[in-house]
């Protein structure tokens, strides 16, 4: 039976086949297998995707997509996975292979072709770290956490717009929400990879925060001036929920600021 494990071990045999000068069906291939591997681990859905293959019906032959164009390159991902599974250079890639066409079944099977596209989406736009749900504040949180009759595992959440993850241990029903660095890891990358132009300005946090909201359609993520300083303007389609992130978050100034007695 696959496990969520085997699905972390899989990228193997992906990044082996990965090039720079590869063609762009094969990038799109081995991308939407990345991704698929990514959006399980990413939308919390550990139980549920290991509970699927212990069904008896788990290897019918899943339900047809309405989305003509997603479903052919899940096919010729399907294909191109298959023909390294009968034909593998070892048994590792024969198991990494096998992982991610259950991870392409599981997602067809459960009839989440539209949610993994608009994870593709995230990806593609390279957008901040995937969360399945927003909180105002710890209470509301926890409440929520300790009401839900499964929570998402592993999965971040936002509280007060600082990232945790979520944690389930099914067995005992532990559940937890520590907070992770995913979102400082992720801004001290961005800032590397591109040079942060604001595309707007302000004086106030206040100001920033009106002028997001009244964005009818917004970008996945952009930056912005607020007093001086950059933040990241960061839109989440999946939860409808935006927010600012200061820069200063990469390097952990804006930590030690909370942290820090008043003057």
């Amino acid at each position: 039976m696959t496990r969520l494990s085997d699905l972390a071990n899989a990228h193997p045999v992906i990044g082996k086949r990965w090039s720079q000068d590869q063609p762009p069906e094969q990038a799109r291939i081995l991308g939407l297998a990345r991704d698929a591997l990514d959006f399980i681990f990413a939308t919390g859905q550990r139980y549920g995707f290991e509970d699927f293959f212990k069904r008896p019906d788990s290897r019918r032959p899943p339900p047809r997509s309405d989305n003509a164009g997603q479903r052919e390159f899940m096919d010729r991902t399907k294909r191109f996975f298959e023909k390294l599974r009968d034909e593998p250079e070892s048994a590792e890639e024969a198991a990494q292979s096998q992982a991610i066409l259950d991870a392409i079944r599981y997602i067809e099977s459960t009839g989440q072709q539209d949610a993994f596209a608009a994870f593709q989406e995230h990806v593609e736009a390279n957008a901040p770290p995937y969360v399945v749900a927003s909180f105002d504040t710890r209470e509301d949180a926890e409440a929520w956490l300790a009401s839900h009759p499964h929570p998402p595992d592993p999965a971040n959440v936002l509280i007060a717009n600082e990232y945790h993850d979520v944690f389930h241990d099914r067995e005992t029903n532990l559940r937890r929400l520590p907070r992770n660095r995913a979102l400082k890891w992720y801004l001290a990358e961005l800032e590397q990879k591109e040079r942060p132009v604001a595309v707007a300005s302000f004086e106030r946090r206040e100001e920033a925060d009106a002028w997001w909201r009244a964005q009818a359609e917004p970008a996945r993520r952009a930056w912005v001036r607020v007093g001086g300083e950059l933040h990241l303007a960061v839109y989440y389609p999946n939860i409808h929920h935006r927010a600012l992130f200061p820069l200063s978050m990469s390097n952990g100034q804006e930590e030690v600021r909370r942290k820090s007695p008043p003057g």
